[in-house]
């Protein structure tokens, strides 16, 4: 067994346990996988954000338990400084912190009005302006970050924030979020990870259904 665990829920449904297991997988730490069961209460909660206190996903390792994305992210930053999943240099580092910060903690209606589905496809999905304008923002982003960095990761190489970012990949491919040549080619490149790739493939292999996340609006 791995001297790590990292407890998840859903695979098609959670962002945070998405962002928590890419974080660990990128830090290259290892670690066993605590899957909480389909009908557990707090993680469908979590799930379908009507509990304000996230435990999900929770990373526990040699005595540290860490539960809050941002603070796994700064805690495997810490002990597996190789990955580099904050940038070496400081002003780089500030505004990665900073971009992650604001999807950790904003983007509310895009959360709610686009939710993670993997194995769902909703083409010509009517956007509404206040999800417009979310997604507008994520895109200046993005655009931002890739025009400095030049590619193909937000910051040169992967990091925190595309770890940060990548369920927000997944809703633009569910929903059919058209973006322009520059941020279809690094949503692409979030896709097609291995990492990605593997979480993906799990997630359709998922039996259980949220009846509440099938709905096309």
């Amino acid at each position: 067994m791995a001297n790590a665990t990292l407890t998840i829920s859903s695979k098609n449904y959670s962002s945070w346990s998405l962002r928590g297991w890419l974080l660990t997988k990128f830090s290259g730490l290892e670690f066993d996988e605590v899957v909480t069961a389909p009908d557990d209460a707090s993680a469908k909660a979590e799930i379908l954000l009507l509990s304000s206190s996230i435990l999900v996903p929770c990373l526990r390792h040699e005595g540290a338990v860490v539960w809050d994305t941002l603070a796994i992210a700064e805690y495997l930053n810490e002990i597996m400084p190789e990955a580099k999943l904050l940038p070496a240099d400081r002003i780089l580092r500030a505004h990665c912190r900073s971009i992650s910060g604001e999807i950790h903690s904003g983007f509310t209606t895009l959360r709610a009005s686009l939710p993670v589905n993997i194995k769902g496809h909703f083409p010509n999905f009517k956007v509404w302006s206040r999800a417009q304008a979310d997604i507008d923002r994520i895109c200046t982003i993005w655009r931002e970050c890739l025009s400095k960095s030049g590619g193909p990761f937000l910051f040169g190489a992967r990091s925190m924030a595309d770890a940060m970012y990548a369920p927000v990949v997944t809703r633009f491919a569910t929903y059919d979020v058209k973006l322009d040549p520059q941020l279809s080619a690094y949503a692409s490149t979030i896709m097609n990870l291995p990492e990605m790739q593997e979480w993906i493939a799990a997630a359709r292999q998922e039996p259980t259904d949220i009846e509440e996340l099938e709905v096309e609006y």
